[in-house]
């Protein structure tokens, strides 16, 4: 694979979606990936229609996943893609990323990486038998002051880590628009498609890793409250936990979409023995490092600033006063991804930074938080729930 960019295969993704737009943009931004090949929609016609608008040739268009997996891998191995991204709603995760790994693909799939527990697990016992790599898209761990708030963590800056609060709050779904079709509510809304949970597995997984992403400690207990606030809505829009995380770290997590008024607020607080650490999305470039003994300082990104870490400048595109968004966070998991797959089939070991991006571990992790959330948040007497296995 030198000298040449990553071939890249799509599942969903088409023009009457959302998520695959940011994927390809971010794909692209490295000049690492190109499309090649999709099965861009269920519809035939829509999927036709959409690779034709990305100019692929028909040939390349695909009617069905299953379809796309029989012809690319009789194509020629300087032909054929590397990689699928699967962008489809949760319940048709698993069969288009395990199909990818039994014929030699390697995978991007969004998060939660599958519909259950089990299948997540069946995942990794395949990625592991096959020796290919997985990327999961939790997004918020790719931005560049995410990055610098894990170093200052690791190298000790706050002392023992005691407490974390995280949480992410929309205000979209507050009425039951996924009556009104037309939009990504239906699916989210919907356990035979979305899985178990709503609101915790759509958005409650983000502020989950995002946690232990920082921290470096995985949570092993949790005391949870699911709710579904809108009348007649058949899964959660709402959840709420106590957490406890190795070491002794307690955290408070709160997950909502009923958050009327609200975008996309994720915001996480870190606080430790000597000082503590916060940092907003919708601010993605300033991260506050707050003191006992002098005054809070507001640490800005931008690669041309020194004294941030090695890591944080890797995932920094732009100088400072420049934003790191959302599609380049997501860039950051893509190109990261992509310089492991190149190194790794060169026969050659991936730098430390390259690695540095959410795998099936983070996947089978989330379908955990996932059950354990559901396990607790409807038990009325509020027991702590041991971290299912």
């Amino acid at each position: 694979m030198k000298n040449r960019k990553l071939r890249m295969g799509m599942v969903g993704g088409g023009s009457d979606a959302f998520i695959g737009a940011v994927h390809r943009r971010a794909a692209f931004m490295d000049n690492e990936i190109e499309l090649v090949c999709g099965c861009f929609s269920v519809n035939p016609e829509i999927s036709l229609s959409s690779g034709r608008s990305y100019y692929l040739p028909d040939n390349r268009i695909y009617a069905s996943y299953r379809e796309m997996f029989e012809r690319e891998i009789a194509l020629p191995k300087e032909e054929r893609m590397d990689f699928v991204t699967i962008v489809t709603p949760n319940k048709w995760h698993f069969e288009p990323a395990m199909l990818a790994l039994e014929n030699g693909f390697h995978v991007v799939i969004d998060k939660p990486m599958t519909f259950s527990l089990e299948e997540a697990k069946l995942l990794k016992k395949k990625v592991e038998e096959t020796g290919l790599t997985l990327a999961l898209t939790h997004v918020y761990s790719g931005y560049p002051a995410v990055k610098e708030a894990k170093e200052r963590v690791a190298r000790g800056d706050l002392g023992k880590i005691r407490r974390v609060f995280v949480e992410y709050s929309q205000g979209w779904l507050s009425q039951r628009i996924e009556l009104q079709g037309g939009n990504n509510a239906g699916w989210r809304t919907d356990p035979k498609r979305s899985g178990k949970a709503g609101c915790v597995g759509d958005i409650g997984t983000h502020a989950w890793h995002l946690s232990e992403y920082i921290l470096g400690l995985k949570v092993t207990e949790l005391s949870a409250e699911l709710s579904a606030f809108v009348p007649g809505r058949p899964i959660d829009d709402d959840g709420a936990a106590f957490l406890h995380y190795e070491n002794d770290v307690k955290g408070v997590l709160m997950s909502t979409q009923i958050a009327t008024g609200e975008e996309n607020n994720i915001r996480i607080r870190i606080y430790g023995e000597k000082g503590g650490l916060e940092w907003r999305q919708m601010e993605p470039n300033t991260l506050y490092a707050k003191w006992l003994d002098r005054p809070t300082e507001e640490i800005r990104m931008g690669n041309n600033f020194p004294a941030l870490s090695d890591l944080a400048k890797w995932n920094t595109r732009v100088p400072g006063g420049h934003p790191e968004g959302f599609i380049e966070s997501f860039a950051n998991i893509y190109r990261n991804f992509a310089l492991t797959v190149k190194a790794r089939s060169n026969g050659e070991t991936p730098k430390p930074e390259w690695l540095d991006f959410p795998t099936v571990e983070d996947g089978v992790r989330g379908m955990q938080f996932v059950e354990t959330m559901v396990a607790s948040g409807y038990d009325n007497e509020r027991k702590w729930q041991k971290w299912i296995e």
